[in-house]
C-alpha cells in the first residue's frame, strides 16, 4: 500500500513540476521569437523572474522523493542515464544564472551571451525530459543487475524524439499563455497571434505520440484492464480542446489553466499506464524496476509520508503568495525597480 502511495506521489511531483516550471520553459525558448527589444527581453526575464526558482523546487522535490522512496530506481536511473541528466542539470545551472547576470554589464554582446544561455537552457532541458519520460514509457534496455545496457544516443529513437517534441511544445503553449497574461502592448500581441499554431502544432504531435503510444509501449494495457482510467486521457484531451476555445475568446487566464490540466494529464497518463514500473526493461520485462521491487523499507516511507504531508503544503502556501504579491501584468515601469532582471 505504501509503495503504491509514494508511486502515485512520485507521478504527481514530477506533473507538478512539468506544470509550473513548463511556462519558464516554454517562454525562455520563445523569447528570440516574441521579444525583439531588450526592454522587451528584460520583460519576458520579468514575467519570470519572480516564479522561476520556487517552480524548480518540484523538480529537487521530485528528484529527492525518487532517491529516498526508490532507491535502486534512483541508482540505475542516475548511473544509466548520466549523460543526459548531466545535460539538463548543466541547461539548468546556465539557465539560472542567466536571471543574475544579464544585466550586471551594460554591453549588448554580454547581454546576448546570457540571453542565448537562457534560451538553450530553456529549450534542451524541455527536450530532454521528454525524451526520457519517453523512453522511460517504451522501455530502458535494462539487465537482470539493473546495469543500463545502452548510451545517450540510444535515447534519440523516433518515439523518444517524439516525446521531446511533445513536451517542447506543451511547454511553448504553456509559456506563451503566461506572457499573453502578465504582459501587454506588442509582447502580448505577439503571443496572442502565435498561440494558435503552436496551439496546432501541439495537438498534430499529441495524435501522433497517442497512436505511437499504442505500438511502442505497454501503456494501454492497464487501461484496458481498468477502462475507467481512460477519463485521465478524456480529461486531458478535453482539456487540450478547451485551450484552443478559451484562446478564441482572449480569455487568457482559462486558456493557461487549462494547458495546466493538459500538461499534469499527460504525465499522470504515461504514469498510470507505467504502474507499478518505474523503469520497465526492454531486454526482459521481468528485469524491471518497480515501485515493489525498489522501494525503501516500510518505516522509511512511513516517515517520508510525514514529512511530505508536513512541509508540501507549506511549499504549495509559499507559491501561492507569490503568485499572490505578482499577480498585476509586468509593464516597463516595473523595470525601474527590479535588479538582475
Amino acid at each position: 500500500m505504501l509503495e503504491t502511495i509514494w508511486f502515485l506521489l512520485w507521478g504527481v511531483l514530477w506533473a507538478v513540476y512539468f506544470m509550473l516550471d513548463g511556462f519558464d520553459l516554454g517562454l525562455g525558448t520563445l523569447m528570440p521569437v516574441v521579444a525583439k527589444t531588450d526592454t522587451e527581453r528584460r520583460l519576458v526575464y520579468h514575467v519570470m523572474g519572480p516564479f522561476w526558482d520556487g517552480n524548480e523546487v518540484w523538480l529537487i522535490t521530485a528528484g529527492g522523493v525518487t532517491f529516498a522512496a526508490f532507491p535502486t530506481t534512483y541508482a540505475t536511473m542516475f548511473s544509466g542515464l548520466y549523460s543526459a541528466l548531466m545535460l539538463i542539470l548543466f541547461a539548468l545551472i546556465v539557465r539560472g544564472v542567466s536571471f543574475a547576470f544579464r544585466d550586471e554589464v551594460n554591453s549588448p554582446r554580454w547581454k546576448c551571451v546570457w540571453d542565448t544561455c537562457l534560451v538553450v537552457g530553456s529549450f534542451l532541458p524541455a527536450l530532454l525530459l521528454g525524451v526520457a519520460f519517453a523512453n522511460i514509457f517504451r522501455g530502458l534496455p535494462i539487465d537482470q543487475e539493473g546495469i543500463y545496457q545502452g548510451t545517450l544516443f540510444t535515447l534519440l529513437n523516433p518515439y523518444g524524439l517524439a516525446g521531446g517534441i511533445l513536451f517542447v511544445l506543451l511547454f511553448l503553449v504553456h509559456g506563451a499563455l503566461w506572457l499573453a497574461v502578465k504582459s501587454s502592448g506588442d509582447l502580448h500581441d505577439r503571443a496572442a497571434k502565435l498561440l494558435p499554431k503552436l496551439w496546432a502544432a501541439l495537438l498534430v504531435m499529441a495524435v501522433i505520440f497517442l497512436l505511437t503510444t499504442r505500438r511502442a509501449t505497454f501503456l494501454y494495457d492497464n487501461y484496458l484492464a481498468n477502462p475507467v482510467l481512460f477519463l485521465i486521457l478524456a480529461v486531458t484531451v478535453a482539456a487540450l480542446v478547451m485551450i484552443r476555445v478559451y484562446i478564441a475568446k482572449g480569455s487568457w487566464w482559462r486558456a493557461w489553466f487549462a494547458s495546466c490540466v493538459t500538461i499534469v494529464g499527460t504525465v499522470l497518463f504515461g504514469v498510470v499506464g507505467l504502474y507499478p514500473k518505474l523503469l520497465p526493461s526492454s531486454i526482459d520485462p521481468a528485469f524491471s524496476l518497480t515501485a515493489f521491487n525498489s522501494s525503501s523499507s516500510p518505516l522509511t516511507l512511513k516517515i517520508m509520508l510525514a514529512v511530505a504531508l508536513t512541509f508540501v503544503p507549506i511549499v504549495i502556501a509559499y507559491q501561492a503568495w507569490v503568485h499572490h504579491v505578482f499577480r498585476h501584468k509586468s509593464g516597463e515601469e516595473d523595470l525601474e525597480h527590479e535588479e538582475g532582471y
